[in-house]
């Protein structure tokens, strides 16, 4: 479509969470009139999920966005429904409730399924950790638990806030004078090791400080109830409570072909789908290994920009880079995390307590971040 045309060129959208918000926020900013984006969403509210680690203990709730607010805010419009499946022959998404709504180009960002993958375990969902985890920091500051295993899966989604939350309960056990032996078991060949050596090296220092054993290059199981079984090695734990990371799996979505594992979408490094025609996946649902609101920010970024310059704005695409930044609570201080990806490893590995990006949050995006902390400023006003 030429830039001389009149008719918006319309993109739909498939999810609010940050990679959708991120890609509205960033067409409007690259395309502006040239587009019409509608947002299709099941939830009514964005909620700013990294912070929901604090809130089992005593912390900040989680900041609350209502998406109506943000889509008027931005010109988009915004479906309360959600996705049943597409047509893509005929460009058309149809939702369950019965709408079939049309499209020049689909970015889905629906985000991944999470699954329990231990059977034995508190499997960890950021949507209610405070309702999960409360009773667990009760029974350890009343001194009822005293040994606690903290587990990731293989294959592993982001592993940052199981290192928060053994760091959390460490210090809040030390703080109750209670005798809590916390251990944490990763595939990670080392601590947080996507981030690079020197993000590993440190935060080593940091969990032998707080008493916590990390059991790294290590594949866990709980056979029985209170048992966790490592390979290689055989070795086993006995331990009061078990916390786990959940699995993650790929949406599955009707109609979108995918020959990736575990149903995670194929893209291209402009996050284009394969097999389908302007059709555009980023977050949690594509087939990028590693899971995190900084990097689904950057793939939206990538397929924004795409989607930009079908619609005529004078662009030039630029391919998905991951680099990732994370803010690591628990210690003392904040501590402030970068690297770049190459092969599945960080490189050009930062850590420092002072922020080296701005804003300087938790979710590292371009257009999301910035915006969300103006909302924060204006509310505060």
């Amino acid at each position: 479509m030429s830039s001389t045309t009149t008719t918006p060129f319309r993109v739909l959208i498939v999810g609010a969470g940050v990679a959708g918000l991120e890609a509205a926020l960033a067409l409007r900013e690259l395309a502006g009139e040239r587009i019409n984006t509608t947002l299709l969403s099941g939830t009514p509210e964005f909620v700013y999920r990294p912070m929901r680690v604090t809130e089992p203990f005593a912390g900040s709730v989680a900041r609350r966005y209502s998406i109506d607010e943000i889509a008027r805010d931005i010109g988009a419009e915004l479906a309360l429904d959600t996705f049943k499946w597409l047509e893509a022959d005929r460009r058309l998404v149809h939702t369950a409730g019965g709408e079939s709504l049309e499209y020049d180009a689909l970015l889905l960002a629906p985000g991944a399924i999470l699954r329990p993958h231990f059977k034995y375990a508190l499997t960890l969902d950021d949507a209610r950790l405070d309702e999960q985890l409360h009773g667990l920091i009760q029974d350890v500051e009343g001194g009822y638990v005293h040994k606690i295993a903290f587990l990731a899966p293989t294959p592993m989604p982001w592993p940052l806030p199981l290192y928060e939350l053994a760091l959390m309960t460490a210090r809040r056990a030390y703080d109750m004078n209670v005798d809590v032996s916390v251990t944490l078991v990763t595939p990670e060949e080392a601590p947080l090791a996507i981030f690079g050596k020197a993000v590993s090296d440190k935060l080593e220092e940091l969990l032998e400080k707080n008493d916590i054993l990390a059991v790294t290059s290590a594949h866990a199981d709980t056979p029985e109830e209170g048992q966790v079984s490592i390979r290689p090695g055989g070795r086993r734990l006995y331990v009061n409570r078990i916390v786990a990371l959940p699995e993650l799996c790929g949406p599955s979505l009707s109609g979108v072909p995918t020959d990736a594992p575990n149903g995670f979408l194929p893209v291209d490094p402009h996050g284009r789908v394969q097999k389908l025609d302007r059709v555009f996946a980023a977050g949690d649902a594509v087939d990028f290994p590693v899971k995190h609101g900084g990097i689904a920010s950057q793939q939206a970024d990538a397929a924004a920009e795409a989607i930009a310059a079908l619609a005529g704005a004078p662009i030039d695409p630029k391919p998905f880079h991951p680099i990732i930044h994370g803010v690591l609570l628990g210690g003392d201080k904040p501590l402030y995390l970068s690297a770049h990806l190459t092969g599945g490893h960080g490189s050009s590995s930062e850590i420092s307590e002072t922020p080296t990006w701005s804003p300087a949050t938790k979710i590292a995006a371009k257009y999301l971040a910035p915006y969300l902390e103006s909302r924060d400023r204006a509310a505060l006003r």
